[in-house]
């Protein structure tokens, strides 16, 4: 099966050029790390995805992640074509909004209060500007390589789709002021965080790092890593965020701080709370929470926050992950199929490659190096990426269109289509 049809995508995209910057409204979705035409998707369906000139691809994407029962799950969307027959938005209180947050707080261990948000990045905004008036400091912790969405201070050694795209790991735009409260520690490395705590003492509002990094690729966390986090932040006083736009209620039901047993004091969201609708959160201990106004002084607001059809697929979704826990059975079954799969297929290709993995996410990395980190994921071959990716795309398999982003899979997805993009990588891989 070979896709080499596309003539309307590459109008589409020359049109998008004249008037959006670089054609798209998000960069990874350029293609430029994969060096290819971005295929302009007209529809999604089950573990499908079919673009604009007839091409159907296994979609290993799922819009980042969200789509965890499946595109287009009909469960989810009967709820939302049922809800927008009241109005699509209020900017007022709904009783929606209430039942979000008890799901939320009944489904997260550490959860006692959430505010919804719009986006991831308005959540791990937020959730800092929150720590930092809790705890009367400036200065926060973050990890190089761990994306936290695109606010100025959160943009520095940022990973995801700046590596990608062969852009500085730090905005343009971003001024010096924003980032000096930002420190930088390394991934994996505890010794790199206590020296910050002795250089910065009674100075750090927070830490904040992915449970798992999924933005540099997937790099899970050291046994203890997040435990030696936790009593750091203890001993300190200081906040602990764990952003799970990626791993949150995808992980476990409970996300990846009910997977390793570790209780941050706050918590972001993502997508996955909305069905894939334009959705965030963040939340955490109450006494940290009452500090959002009107509560509190610490002042955060959004006309669309609660937005009524997005509480209405979230409620639903996260609503079927609670009742069906076979959903994470399947998931993290194929998961182990395919990315061992893909592990194995490297080495009898006598490809250097490093596949790692956990549950349904996972990334290829191809280094001959362990990645632990962002220094040892930048030493991936971008270039043989973008061959892979480029032949998997021909063959029918929509994998992320950049080194350093995540692969997911759905409760839709089959082993039957695992088998298929294994046989795929196979030949792909035996060409590198």
């Amino acid at each position: 099966m070979s896709m080499n049809k596309t003539e309307r995508s590459a109008v589409f995209f020359e049109e998008a050029k004249k008037y959006i910057p670089g054609g798209v409204n998000s960069p990874c979705r350029a293609f430029l790390a994969v060096k290819d035409t971005p295929r302009f998707i007209e529809k999604a369906n089950g573990s499908y995805i079919y673009d604009v000139d007839g091409n159907k691809y296994i979609d290993y994407i799922g819009s980042w992640g969200p789509m965890i029962l499946g595109n287009n799950n009909p469960v989810v969307l009967d709820a939302v074509k049922e809800v927008i027959e009241n109005g699509l938005s209020f900017g007022a209180a709904t009783e929606k909004e209430i039942t979000m947050a008890k799901l939320v707080c009944e489904l997260v261990p550490s959860m006692e209060m959430v505010r919804m948000v719009n986006s991831g990045t308005e959540a791990t905004m937020s959730a800092l500007r929150t720590a930092r008036g809790y705890t009367g400091r400036n200065k926060f912790i973050k990890f190089e390589g761990c994306y936290h969405g695109h606010s100025d201070s959160l943009l520095v050694k940022a990973g995801s789709g700046l590596i990608a795209n062969g852009g500085a790991p730090d905005s343009a735009g971003v001024t010096e002021g924003c980032a000096k409260d930002t420190l930088t520690a390394i991934y994996n490395d505890f010794d790199s965080v206590q020296k910050l705590f002795e250089e910065n003492k009674d100075e750090i509002a927070a830490i904040i790092i992915e449970p798992i990094a999924a933005n540099m690729g997937v790099v899970p966390p050291n046994p203890n890593f997040l435990k030696q986090l936790r009593e750091i932040c203890d001993v300190n006083k200081t906040v602990l965020i764990f952003d799970e736009v990626i791993t949150g209620f995808r992980i476990a039901l409970g996300g990846a701080q009910e997977f390793y047993g570790v209780q941050p004091d706050m918590t972001t969201f993502g997508k996955i709370i909305g069905g894939g609708m334009p959705v965030g959160a963040y939340g955490g201990k109450r006494e940290i929470m009452e500090m959002v106004a009107p509560c509190g002084s610490v002042y955060q607001a959004g006309t669309l926050s609660g937005n009524p059809v997005a509480m209405a697929a979230g409620i639903t979704q996260l609503t079927y992950l609670k009742e069906h826990p076979e959903v994470y059975t399947h998931i993290n079954k194929l998961g182990t199929i395919l990315y061992e799969g893909l592990a194995e297929l490297a080495t009898d290709a006598k490809v250097s490659c490093r596949v790692n993995h956990i549950g349904s996410i996972g990334s290829l990395f191809f280094t001959g190096k362990e990645v632990t980190d962002y220094t040892s994921a930048k030493t991936a071959d971008i270039a043989t990426y973008g061959t892979y990716f480029r032949e998997m795309l021909l063959k029918g398999i929509y994998f992320a269109p950049a080194q350093f982003e995540a692969m997911f899979i759905s409760y839709a997805h089959t082993e039957e289509q695992i088998k298929e993009t294994l046989k795929a990588a196979e030949v792909c891989l035996a060409n590198l």
